[in-house]
């Protein structure tokens, strides 16, 4: 009688057992991280008897939950790279919101600014003309000028983005670990804590939300949380903590995540990260916003240096020569950076000079140079991470001459160079009148009143400001060869042929290039001069010059007047390379975790006639203890008869 009762009282449990498990799957369905569990029955020993073993009921061996390791860990990777390059994604479009086209951006300003100098050109005294001039100028560079700051705030956010998500990982390593603690202590009793498990892959799957992490499981049955190849976040029930450093250079536009453990801080370099929040918003701010900083940088650079260079290169109404439109661009100490502690500081002297050698070549890029010696070592731009050496110094790169301005240079030194950190910021317009616009010409040219060949006049430009006083008068003593009044010698024509007015080798009395067209004669004469004071205000000559810019080859062979469409265009590709790399990642990451949630989501339906399955199972449990209840009773009442 009691062996009915025994078995009846373990199937009355293990059935409780599995209707339990049943429904804390279904209070758990929507419950973040949760695995379906099964409670695994196990036929209880049989007892010998003379006629054989009689069963003795089912005993509840384990709870189990639905899981896949392999899968659990693919998701998460899967959802680390699909956070990261969301997260550069989103930036990237906002980085190219900043530059917008049409009427309202900033090639409509730049070409603006160069048009208005076609109404000055047409009437040289007109000063509403000239003020309308002096006022595009100021507008493209108040353009400019906001651009910068919106760079500037969107710098700022992402800072304070990626000090938040830090934070963030900081917190999730810490309840990590101490769930870490619960589980080993839980270890102890020889079954799996089914439910603080699912809680630890759950705090893995969100800090891989913000870091690519790596877990190794411990024999206590902890897990080893690593980042950045082999650095240790958590260890048992120990955590470490990340913060946000600046690199090397001390740059305030870039930043560097660092590991610190026992007081010491250990530097994670940024391609070891891999995916993540956190390593999206620093390969933005590292990389896209530091491009997007220098290409304007550049632009505004390559823009205010040429028109004023043009600009002084003309006379006003009151025969002044011009001065600068843009404040000019000076470099300091934000411009050339040394390392700073705690890295490795430099032990030679040398202090940098930075300056402009050629608009036309610039390259939208900082550069890091490293010394071998006094005048020797290389320097690597680092947009494409191409390394020129150098033997001596000064050093010419990308329209860019660096010099050793004091002291002196020692194997090991380095130097960040950002040519173009500073320019946009700090454009402005300079204060002038309107008759301070210098759009004469400050050379003019004369044909021979004699002369009887077909020689014409195609160009003639200063290429200094004053030129010399003593006029050069060039003598053609046939159709392909002439004479030159400053210079002794006879030199070889061609039709549309370009003549400096310095000759090579000799000393330089005038400044100026002049193009001639046609067939000259024998004797016939062309003079250039300084401009005459009777005729300088009815030349534009200058001003023609202003509006020529427009076409100089200026951003990487493109025109001056397409130089903003090609940085729309560098950006916009930036931007879609992203965004597409953001959906092809979301996809396999939103694929792997149906994979995940297929083996380990819990479904209703099936919980349901799980329900209905062991409800029968519980009742026909119970039915049989009042049986055996039953028969133990009616036997009591027959024995005291």
């Amino acid at each position: 009688m009691s062996g009915i009762l025994n078995v009846g009282a373990r199937a009355l449990m293990a059935n409780q057992a599995v209707l339990q498990t049943t429904g804390h799957n279904i209070a758990n369905v929507n419950t973040p991280g949760y695995s379906r569990q099964t409670a695994v029955l196990q036929t209880a020993d049989g007892q010998f008897t003379g006629g054989g073993y009689i069963g003795k009921g089912v005993d509840v061996l384990t709870v189990e939950r639905s899981y896949s390791a392999f899968l659990t860990r693919q998701a998460a990777l899967a959802g680390s790279i699909s956070a990261g390059d969301t997260a550069r994604a989103d930036k990237l479009k906002q980085l190219e919101a900043l530059f917008p086209g049409g009427n309202s951006g900033m090639g409509a300003a730049i070409n603006d600014m160069l048009n208005a100098f076609s109404d000055v050109a047409s009437t040289p005294t007109d000063l509403t003309a000239r003020t309308v001039a002096l006022t595009r100028v100021s507008e493209a560079a108040a353009r400019m000028r906001s651009t910068s700051t919106s760079l500037d705030d969107l710098q700022r956010g992402v800072q304070q983005e990626l000090d938040q998500k830090v934070n963030a990982i900081n917190s999730l390593a810490k309840n990590i670990a101490a769930v870490n603690e619960k589980i080993a202590r839980a270890k102890g009793n020889g079954q799996s804590p089914n439910d603080l498990l699912d809680q630890r892959d759950q705090l893995v799957r969100d800090l891989n939300r913000f870091i690519q992490t790596t877990s190794i499981p411990a024999d206590d049955g902890s897990v080893g949380i690593f980042i950045g190849g082999s650095q240790a976040l958590v260890l048992g029930s120990s955590a470490s903590s990340l913060k946000i450093v600046a690199d090397v250079f001390n740059d305030p536009l870039k930043s560097k995540l660092a590991l610190t453990r026992n007081g010491q801080d250990i530097v994670l370099e940024e391609a070891t990260l891999g995916g993540g929040e956190v390593a999206g918003l620093m390969r933005f701010q590292n990389s896209d916003l530091a491009e997007g900083r220098n290409l304007l940088g550049r632009l505004t650079l390559a823009i205010s240096t040429s028109v004023n260079d043009q600009h002084k290169l003309g006379l006003d109404l009151d025969g002044n020569v011009g001065g600068n439109l843009f404040t000019p661009t000076t470099f300091g100490s934000s411009n050339i950076r040394a390392p700073s502690a705690p890295a490795v500081l430099n032990t030679g002297t040398a202090n940098l000079s930075l300056s402009v050698a050629d608009v036309t070549r610039f390259a939208a890029s900082d550069y890091e140079i490293n010394f071998t010696g006094a005048a020797t070592g290389s320097i690597t731009r680092q947009s494409d991470g191409v390394v020129t050496t150098f033997a001596a110094v000064p050093i010419t790169i990308d329209g860019l001459t660096i010099t050793i301005s004091a002291g002196v240079a020692a194997a090991g030194d380095r130097f960040l160079i950002k040519p173009f950190s500073t320019s946009a910021s700090n454009i402005r317009a300079e204060f002038s009148t309107p008759r301070a616009l210098a759009v004469a010409s400050p050379v003019a040219g004369k044909m021979g009143s004699t002369n009887t060949g077909s020689l014409q006049l195609a160009s003639l430009v200063a290429r200094s400001n004053p030129v010399a006083a003593a006029p050069v008068t060039l003598t053609f003593t046939g159709a392909n060869s002439y004479t030159r009044s400053d210079v002794a010698g006879v030199f070889t024509y061609t039709s549309g042929q370009v003549i400096e007015g310095t000759v090579p080798a000799t000393t330089p009395l005038s400044q100026w290039s002049l193009t001639l067209q046609g067939i000259p004669k024998n004797g016939d004469t062309f003079t250039v001069m300084p401009q005459p004071a009777a005729y300088r205000n009815l030349n534009a000559g200058n001003a023609n010059a202003m509006m020529g810019l427009r076409d100089s080859a200026m951003f990487d062979g493109a025109a001056l007047s397409d130089g903003y469409a090609s940085l729309i265009s560098q950006i916009g590709i930036r931007a879609q390379s992203a965004n597409y790399a953001a959906e092809v990642s979301t996809a396999i990451a939103a694929n792997l975790e149906t994979d995940r949630t297929g083996m380990s989501g819990v479904n209703l339906d099936e919980e349901a006639s799980k329900l209905i399955q062991y409800q029968q199972a519980y009742q026909a449990s119970a039915k049989m203890i009042q049986i055996a209840q039953s028969i133990f009773d009616t036997l009591i009442q027959t024995m005291t008869r």
